[in-house]
C-alpha cells in the first residue's frame, strides 16, 4: 500500500484529495489544525495529525510523528490561507505570517521529507500552487507574493533533484469551490485596517461585499474533484508532468502569460 502525506486536509481541496486517494488504495496521512477536524478524518479511517505550518515546533513534530507509520511515497503540499486587502494597507508582520504558513512551513515539511525519500530510492512531491501562481489580482497581493515563491521555489527544486529519484510536481487550481474566502476572514479582520485605508470606499463596494455577502459560484469555478484528478496522475504516472492546470482560466492565464504584453494581463486582472 502506497502512502501519502497530504496537508490542509479540513475542508476544499484538501480534503477531497485525501478521500480521493484512499479510495484508490492509498495510505493516507492526512493534516489539520482544529481538534474536530482531526477526529472527524479519523473517523473517516485516515492516520491525522494535527500541523501548524507557522509553528516550526508542529512541522518538526507532524513529520517525526508521520515517519512512524511506515515509509512514504508523497508529500502533497496543499495547506494555505488567504490574507485579503489591499498591498498599500498590508503591515509587514501580516505578510510576515502568510509567509510563514504558505511558504517557511510548506519548505520546512518538504526538506524533513527529502531525506527520507533518497533513503527509499523514490519519493514525490507535489505542490499546490494557484492561478494567482500565474497572474496578481486586485486584494489579493499577500496570497499572490506567497503563490509566486512557491512556484519560484518549486521550480529550482525540481531541477535541482532532478539527479535524484524524487519528482517534483505543480498543481495550478483556481477557481475552485473552498471555504478559502471564508476562512480568510479572521485574518483580514486581524491585519487589515480598512476604514483607515484611502480606499475605504473600494472596501466597501469591492472587498466586503465579496467577503461578507457571497452570491454563489465564480464563473468557471469547479469543484475540488477536478483537482484531484490531477493529483492522481501527479501521484500515479510514472513520468508526471511539470505542471498541471486546473480550470480553463489557469490555462487561459499560463497561454496569456507567454503570449500578451504586460498592460494587457493587468486589463485581465482588473477585470477579475
Amino acid at each position: 500500500m502506497r502512502t501519502v502525506l497530504i496537508t490542509g486536509c479540513s475542508s476544499g481541496i484538501g480534503l477531497d484529495a485525501a478521500l480521493h486517494m484512499q479510495a484508490r488504495g492509498w495510505k493516507v496521512i492526512a493534516t489539520c489544525r482544529a481538534p474536530a477536524d482531526i477526529a472527524a478524518r479519523q473517523a473517516e479511517g485516515m492516520i491525522c495529525l494535527p500541523l501548524e505550518l507557522a509553528d516550526p515546533d508542529s512541522t518538526a513534530r507532524c513529520a517525526e510523528a508521520a515517519l512512524t507509520h511506515g515509509p512514504i511515497d508523497a508529500l502533497v503540499n496543499n495547506a494555505a490561507f488567504a490574507l485579503p486587502g489591499a498591498v498599500e494597507d498590508l503591515p509587514r508582520e501580516g505578510l510576515r505570517a502568510i509567509f510563514e504558513a504558505n511558504l517557511f512551513g510548506t519548505h520546512d515539511l518538504t526538506r524533513r521529507l527529502i531525506p527520507h525519500f533518497r533513503t527509499r530510492g523514490a519519493g514525490r512531491i507535489v505542490n499546490i500552487s494557484s492561478i494567482l501562481g500565474l497572474v496578481g489580482v486586485p486584494w489579493r497581493g499577500a496570497y499572490v507574493a506567497t503563490k509566486f515563491a512557491l512556484e519560484g521555489l518549486t521550480d529550482v527544486l525540481r531541477i535541482e533533484m532532478a539527479d535524484t529519484p524524487v519528482k517534483v510536481v505543480l498543481i495550478e487550481p483556481g477557481p475552485i469551490t473552498s471555504r478559502i474566502r471564508a476562512n480568510s476572514i479572521p485574518h483580514f479582520k486581524r491585519w487589515i485596517d480598512w476604514q483607515s485605508s484611502a480606499r475605504a470606499e473600494q472596501y466597501r463596494a469591492s472587498l466586503l461585499r465579496r467577503l461578507y455577502e457571497p452570491s454563489g459560484p465564480d464563473r468557471f469555478e469547479l469543484l475540488p474533484a477536478a483537482v484531484s484528478e490531477k493529483l492522481v496522475h501527479a501521484l500515479e504516472s510514472p513520468n508526471p508532468r511539470v505542471r498541471y492546470a486546473v480550470t480553463q482560466p489557469t490555462r487561459m492565464v499560463a497561454v496569456g502569460r507567454r503570449l500578451l504584453p504586460t498592460r494587457a494581463l493587468d486589463w485581465f486582472a482588473r477585470r477579475s
